[in-house]
C-alpha cells in the first residue's frame, strides 16, 4: 500500500527538478519581479541563507520579497529579538552580495 504512494511522490519530484529541494529564500526570489533574480542567482542566495540563517529565519526573510514593508518594520523594531534577527539578516545579505553578485 505504501509502495505506490512512495513511487508517485518520487515521480512528481522527478518531474520538477530542484523544486523539492529549493529553500524558502530561493522560492521567494524566483517568484519575485526583480529583474536580476534569475534561477542561478536565487539558488546562490538560498545557499548563503542556509549557511547563515536558521530555517525559521529563512522563512521570515523570504516574506520580505513579497512585503518589503515588513523588513522595514523589523529594522525599525526596538525588541531584542528583532534586533538580533536583523543583525543576522544583514550579515546574510552581505555574505550573499559577496558570493552571488556578478
Amino acid at each position: 500500500m505504501k509502495t505506490p504512494l512512495f513511487a508517485a511522490i518520487i515521480s512528481l519530484i522527478a518531474l520538477v527538478p530542484g523544486a523539492a529541494l529549493a529553500g524558502p529564500i530561493e522560492n521567494a526570489c524566483n517568484r519575485s519581479d526583480r529583474p536580476t533574480a534569475d534561477r542561478a542567482m536565487c539558488r546562490c542566495i538560498d545557499a548563503v541563507a542556509s549557511q547563515t540563517l536558521t530555517r525559521s529565519e529563512q522563512r521570515r526573510a523570504a516574506r520580505f520579497f513579497a512585503n518589503p514593508d515588513e523588513a522595514q518594520s523589523v529594522r525599525m523594531s526596538r525588541t531584542a529579538a528583532d534586533n538580533e534577527f536583523w543583525r543576522r539578516y544583514r550579515a546574510f545579505g552581505e555574505a550573499a552580495e559577496r558570493s552571488c553578485v556578478r
